[in-house]
This record gives structure tokens, C-alpha cells and sequence, in this order.
């Protein structure tokens, strides 16, 4: 390793472990105490135990009988543990980490997440090197150190997301392929909603690459059939009782609904999703789901024509997943810990920005403000400030100052998108300098001259 790729994994270790350390105080000082983990830990208890986790209130009996702060347990950890809202195959991934004691389980999760995170990292920061080394590991490290939440709370998205772009540098890098195809399988099979649209891309832009989203099918397919196997006998309508507890956690008020009245409105753990910016206008689920759907689909209609129509090439592949990360955070219920995945977003900016003129102010500028938006330390800035406004409740033009204010990163993120599928419209790929081989003193992630 030379040594100019020594100093950007420092940077990436001192970022994330930064993050991880903060994390580790947020968790502590928190009565939640790594809520999304602890739910996914027992809903796989509940199954080892030949316990329904679906079934309401069961992986929440299941923690009382083991734990001995049923005294201090927050309404959120209860509603988190109530119900069981993640697909089966979440549960065969837990599995072995629930054989465990919880205490070592979060500790061992804590390191396979900052594990994963300095992996997607590093190799997302040697597709860009070639390009804009210093412009690429800013964004890198920015992402990084605004990662509190995924430790903090222990959610599977810092996994899935990390492992969703390990499998696209293996692909586009035809490198440790079969690595790739059971990253991308995983995080799949845990959250098809981060993953999906990535897996799509593949599928679609044909040749070898349609072969490996096909080979990734597959293997999801066989991991799927294997957790059905495992949870029929004892979740026999695990189907209609996942459906009940995803519209359970929607109702209004509570904490998946994308609504204006939902306790986190706004912050890191806000809803980022298009539905949860309409709403403010209208918050009825009739209109805000069908409005988002028709925007996004539109969006994503003009990027799947395009990419059955383009020819594959490394750089229509980034302005491709460029474009529609954004759009897949914005169609569906997503948070900013799912917002990881706009790493995938920082080549394409770096592309942009070694070809010069106006085009890589604007490349930067809606990158940055997608990453910073999506950003835990930002957020937590964002409730600090509009918290000390006082917007009168009534009045279209109040409407729009929430709007602006109180919700500003969907917005960010449609301008991201609107954006970068212009870019891979209009974008002649073959006008974008060739990278040249990495050297000493250019990394992704050291502090060179661009």
C-alpha cells in the first residue's frame, strides 16, 4: 500500500471511528439503547425460540422476560419491540448473533457495521481517486463522520447499504464477483427497498451485468425459500400479520407515518422520504402517497428508458446509479441512516468535476447538499435552529415556510436526482476523461491537490 493510500484509510478510520465512538456515548445516554438492533435481536429470539415474532407484543414479552430494566423502558423501545416489521430473511442474518447475549451480540454488530462502513468507503474512494481524489474523500469522510445514528441505534441500514456498494464495485471493477453477488444478495433479502433499484440498474443495462443481477436473484431466491422453510411452521400467517404491523406503525402519529404530527418530524431520525414533504400540505395518505408515486415514477420511467437504450460504459454506470439513489430515497419510506447509499454518488460528481465550466459547481453543489442534508450532525443543527421559530400554523404561505425550513431534504434530494438523470440524459459519457492509474500522493481520501 502506498503511502498516499496509508493517509486516506487513516482518514477513513479516524472518520468512522469518530462516528462509532459518538455513537457509543448517544447509546449510553439514550433509555432507547440501540432500539433498531434490539428489535431485529428479538424478533430473531422470538423465532429460536418457536415464538411468532409477528404476532403483536411478542418479541416485547420475549425482552422483559430477559432483561432486567423493564422499569426504564421508553415508549419508543416499546413501540419498536411491539411489532415486527421486517421481512423474514432480516431474521436468518440474526440469527446467529441472537444465540448470543445481547451485550456481546451489539458489540460484535457494532464492529461488523464500522467494518462494513470503512469497506464500502475505501473502495467507493478508489473509483473516484483517478478523478478528484480531494473532492471525493471530503464527501467520503463527511459521510463517515456523520454516521452517530447507525451506531447509536444499531439499524440494519448501516450493513445493507455498505454491502449494496461493495457489490457495485465489484461488479464495475470485475473483481471478487462472487463476493459482489452475495453482498447484493444480502442487502436485498434485509432491505430490498435500499437495494432494489441498484439490483435493477444491472438487470436492465444487459450483457454480463444482467448475468450477475440474474446469478444475484438466485441466491436471494434460495435464501428466501430457506427462511420460509424455517418460519412457516411457526409464523404460519407471518404474511397478513407483517402487512397489519407495517399499517399499525403508519397510523398517524406514529413512527413510521410521513405525516407532520409524527413525534420525529424532523431530525435525524425523520422521515426523508417525498410523502413526508406533502404531507405538510395536505396529510392524507390518498394524496401524498399518489402525488410521490407519480413524480418518482415519472423520473424513474425517463431512467429506465435510458438505460435499456444506452451502451454500457463504467461512467454511464455512475451516472446512472447517481440519478436514481436519490429517487429510490425519495419513492419509498426511507430515513437518512438509508441515505449511506449516496455514496454511490460521489464518482459521478468527481467525474463532472475534472471536466470543468459550470456543470461541476453544480455537480458539487447537489451532491454536497444531498450528503449534507441526509447528515446526522446538519439535522440535529436544523431542529436546533427552526426549533426557536415560531410559524403560525394556518396559511399557504406558512405552509411553504415548513416547507422550506422544517423538511428541506427531499427537496434537496428530487433537485439531486432531477439533476443527475438530466446528466445521464443528455451527457455524452465518452467526453469524460479517462482515468488515469492512481500514484503517489493521489488517494481518495488523502489531502492532495485535486
Amino acid at each position: 500500500m502506498t503511502k498516499a493510500r496509508q493517509i486516506g484509510l487513516f482518514w477513513v478510520l479516524l472518520c468512522c471511528g469518530l462516528s462509532a465512538l459518538w455513537g457509543v456515548f448517544l447509546d449510553r445516554a439514550s433509555r432507547d439503547g440501540k432500539g433498531d438492533f434490539k428489535g431485529v435481536y428479538y424478533d430473531a429470539r422470538c423465532l429460536l425460540e418457536h415464538r411468532d415474532p409477528y404476532k403483536a407484543g411478542e418479541p416485547l414479552r420475549v425482552y422483559l422476560a430477559e432483561r432486567q430494566d423493564r422499569g426504564f423502558l421508553s415508549v419508543v423501545l416499546q413501540r419498536t419491540l411491539a411489532v415486527d416489521v421486517y421481512l423474514p430473511t432480516t431474521s436468518i442474518f440474526i440469527a446467529p448473533f441472537a444465540m448470543l447475549s445481547y451485550g456481546i451480540a451489539q458489540n460484535l454488530w457494532m464492529i461488523l457495521t464500522a467494518g462494513s462502513l470503512i469497506l464500502a468507503a475505501f473502495l467507493i474512494g478508489n473509483s473516484a481517486a483517478s478523478y478528484a481524489p480531494v473532492l471525493s474523500g471530503a464527501l467520503i469522510c463527511f459521510v463517515l463522520i456523520n454516521s452517530e445514528a447507525i451506531f447509536a441505534n444499531g439499524n440494519t441500514a448501516g450493513i445493507v447499504v455498505s454491502l449494496c456498494v461493495v457489490a457495485v464495485w465489484c461488479f464495475l471493477e470485475e473483481k471478487f464477483v462472487w463476493a459482489g453477488i452475495l453482498c447484493l444478495s444480502v442487502s436485498l433479502a434485509i432491505k430490498p427497498h435500499d437495494a432494489g433499484t441498484v439490483w435493477l440498474y444491472f438487470l436492465l443495462a444487459g450483457g454480463i451485468y444482467r448475468k450477475r443481477a440474474l446469478q444475484t436473484l438466485v441466491v436471494t431466491t434460495c435464501l428466501g425459500l430457506a427462511t420460509l422453510v424455517w418460519i412457516t411452521p411457526i409464523a404460519p400467517h407471518w404474511m397478513q400479520e407483517l402487512h397489519s404491523n407495517i399499517l399499525v406503525n403508519q397510523l398517524p402519529g406514529e413512527v413510521n407515518d410521513p405525516g407532520p404530527v409524527t413525534a420525529h418530524a424532523s431530525g435525524p431520525s425523520m422521515v426523508i422520504s417525498l410523502q413526508s414533504t406533502l404531507s405538510v400540505f395536505r396529510d392524507d395518505p390518498r394524496f401524498y402517497n399518489l402525488a410521490s408515486y407519480l413524480i418518482c415514477g415519472s423520473l424513474l420511467l425517463v431512467w429506465t428508458v435510458r438505460t435499456i437504450r444506452s451502451r454500457f460504459s463504467p461512467a454511464n454506470a455512475w451516472f446512472a446509479l447517481a440519478a436514481v439513489v436519490p429517487l429510490t430515497l425519495l419513492v419509498t419510506y426511507h430515513r437518512p441512516y438509508d441515505a449511506k447509499l449516496l455514496l454511490l454518488a460521489v464518482p459521478a460528481c468527481a467525474m463532472l468535476w475534472v471536466e470543468g465550466g459550470p456543470l461541476r459547481w453544480f455537480a458539487l453543489l447537489v451532491t454536497a447538499m444531498g450528503i449534507v442534508s441526509t447528515s446526522d450532525i446538519p439535522l440535529t443543527i436544523l431542529i436546533i435552529l427552526t426549533g426557536a421559530l415560531h410559524i403560525p400554523t394556518a396559511g399557504q404561505s406558512a405552509q411553504m415556510v415548513k416547507f422550506v425550513l422544517m423538511r428541506p431534504t427531499p427537496l434537496i434530494l428530487l433537485a439531486m436526482g432531477i439533476f443527475y438523470l438530466w446528466v445521464y440524459v443528455r451527457y455524452d459519457s465518452g467526453r469524460v476523461a479517462t482515468p488515469e492509474p492512481a500514484v503517489s500522493g493521489q488517494t481518495p481520501l488523502a489531502p492532495t491537490a485535486a
